[in-house]
This record gives C-alpha cells, structure tokens and sequence, in this order.
C-alpha cells in the first residue's frame, strides 16, 4: 500500500511541477519552426537575417514632400439613376 502511494506522489509531482515546464520548451520550438516554415513559404525575410529570393528589390524613395502610389482601385463605372416610382397599393386588414 505505502508504495503505491509513494509512486502515486511521485506521479502527481511531475505532472505538476515538470510537465508544465517541458511541454512549454516543447510547444515553443514548434511554433519557432511554424513560423520559419510559414515565412519562407509567403516570401517574408526569414528570422537570423537570411535573405528571401521572393522579396522585392527596395525602390526610389519618394522626395521629401512626395507620395508614391504603388496601386490606385479602378473607379466604379456610374448607373443611371432610376427614380422609384412607387409600387402597387396592397390593402391590408389588421389583426386584433
């Protein structure tokens, strides 16, 4: 009986005090490595400084005073407007 309830403590310690350090060095190299993979696949810069060959080269630099406009939306083309003439008068009864 007494060793199973020193193995029972022994148990019940390392769930409470170790488990919780080593799953959190564990879950944090995976979300290290998610996101270098991630980044890489989307074309950002890679953590450590490596270069990413998907990145855009740096352009001119607006002068100062100037804004550069890398995209302007296309307008949307206007309808002619149709005035609402009304519809049709639709009796009702109420409902007490």
């Amino acid at each position: 009986m007494t060793k199973f309830l020193l193995t029972l403590l022994i148990i019940s310690l390392l769930v409470r005090f170790v488990l919780p350090v080593v799953l959190r060095l564990v879950v944090g190299m995976f979300i290290k490595k998610q996101v270098r993979r991630y980044g890489q696949q989307f074309g950002q810069a890679p953590p450590f400084g490596q270069a990413s060959p998907f990145s855009r080269p740096p352009g001119p630099t607006p002068a100062p005073g100037e804004v550069r406009v890398e995209y302007v939306p296309p307008q949307p083309q206007a309808r002619p407007d149709t005035e609402f003439k009304g519809g049709d008068y639709v009796e009702y009864e109420e409902v007490k």
